[in-house]
């Protein structure tokens, strides 16, 4: 196991701290904080009016950071909600799933590089870091008067999102998988508009993020598809129920067709149902229960 040089790891410290970024200790050689638990806490310190999180804890006191590594090579933990970030991380496939044609096969950065792409913008530049793992960290300022959470999935496969709750490792860190390098030291940009309305609650779905595309379906299909999405999305509360579960019998008979597959409907709407501010488990009975029902009473098409 390979530990980074104490002084190293210090002045990477310090130097996020530069950055107006709140940092805390993780375990050396490790991701996990090496801050106590409350089920341990002493009571005493910062934690003397009660037992303060590494959230809470998280410094930019250059005073406190070098007392903090004073003794220990631990690694660099970034708060990124006290530090006023949005980092959103790309990350590579499990090794389990990799195959030989691994180079195939859709990654963090791919993913994130096709949503750009389908949402007509070009790949931010933006400060990156080169995670272990070999994925990339991408640094954004926090936008004004919006508090983001942390968010998995959201935006596409191997895609979080780290913000209010979350921390990234610190360029300048390294675990047993590799070293947290820098890929490109821009300045950190504002978080786009587009993906902080992406990842704001009411519209981060899978349907507002990645419409399907549909290579069997006709495009008269794909346009209904997506007009119901939109329609079930934006329907306010005391029409959600009943918005989708018309667009459900809608696109029931592109189903029963063959124009659509019936899985992507039922995604696609489940996220729209969501993106309106219904519950998944209140969704899912209802476009079941319509996709049946048109279906049914498409006789003479293929199922």
């Amino acid at each position: 196991m390979t530990h980074q040089p104490q002084s190293a790891l210090l002045c990477a410290a310090l130097d996020a701290a530069e950055r107006g970024w709140a940092v805390f200790p993780l375990r050396s050689a490790d991701k996990r904080p090496a801050l106590h638990g409350e089920a341990y806490c002493p009571g005493l310190g910062d934690c003397a009016g009660g037992h303060r999180k590494w959230e809470q804890r998280a410094t930019t006191d250059p005073d406190r950071i070098r007392r903090a590594w004073a003794d220990i090579p631990f690694n660099v933990g970034v708060a990124t909600g006290p530090s006023g970030l949005v980092v959103i991380d790309l990350d590579m496939p499990k090794s389990k799933t990799r195959t030989k044609s691994s180079a195939d096969t859709p990654s963090g950065v791919t993913t994130f590089q096709a949503l750009c792409e389908r949402a007509g913008q070009a790949v931010p530049t933006t400060y990156r870091v080169r995670t272990a793992s070999g994925g990339e960290h991408l640094y954004f300022t926090a936008p004004t008067g919006v508090r983001l959470a942390n968010s998995a999935g959201k935006l596409g496969k191997l895609i979080d999102t780290r913000a209010w709750g979350g921390y990234v490792v610190a360029a300048g860190s390294a675990t047993p998988a590799g070293p947290y390098t820098v890929n490109d030291p821009a300045p950190v940009a504002p978080l786009p508009d587009w993906l902080c309305a992406l990842l704001t609650v009411r519209q981060a779905s899978r349907a507002l993020t990645a419409l399907p595309s549909l290579s069997k379906g006709s495009a008269y299909a794909t346009a209904a598809l997506r007009a119901e999405i939109a329609e079930v999305a934006s329907a306010p509360e005391g029409k959600r129920n009943w918005t989708l579960l018309r667009a459900a019998r809608a696109l029931g008979r592109f189903v029963a067709s063959g124009d659509l597959d019936r899985d992507e409907v039922q995604d696609s709407l489940n996220g729209a149902g969501q993106a309106a501010g219904l519950r998944e488990r209140e969704c899912t009975p209802v476009i079941a229960s319509a996709l049946n029902w048109s279906i049914t009473h498409n006789p003479g098409k293929a199922s």
